[in-house]
């Protein structure tokens, strides 16, 4: 008899409270937001249906903002997000996931459902709410 491993998809380990943030707004906006919401990771806001989601960290702001001595009240979020963003569907399996992270070397990922953003996840998700549940 073969053991078949124990499947476990993203949308059960995703984190579904996530922050929100319009690429017009300016970077000491989307820092406000990060401290409000103790988050590293925004999503940008699609600007119309056709569009695609970007993100936002703490390392582009650190890269693009900060070590370029640049105001951040004078620089937009659109000026230097992640867009488009690789996403997943919330249905995949955590492995499938976390090779696509290992690829691409990702830190986090929306996880797109309809077009719509339901959550994201990211390595610690998926190795402490997927692969630990596995041993219990």
């Amino acid at each position: 008899m073969i053991d078949t491993p124990l499947l476990i998809r993203v949308r059960e380990v995703m984190k579904t409270d996530f922050g929100t943030i319009d690429g017009i707004a300016t970077i000491s906006e989307a820092l406000k937001k990060m401290k409000s919401l103790k988050t590293s990771v925004l999503i940008v806001n699609k600007r119309h249906e056709n569009d695609e989601y970007g993100m936002i960290n703490c390392g582009d702001i650190a890269r693009h903002v900060l070590a370029k001595d640049r105001a951040p009240d004078r620089v937009n979020v659109y000026e230097i997000m992640n867009k488009p963003v690789i996403s997943v569907p919330p249905d995949m399996d955590i492995r499938y996931c976390s090779r696509l992270f290992a690829n691409y070397n990702l830190v986090r990922a929306p996880v797109i459902e309809n077009r719509q953003v339901i959550g994201v996840v990211s390595p610690n998700s998926l190795v402490l709410d997927g692969l630990y549940r596995t041993f219990q």
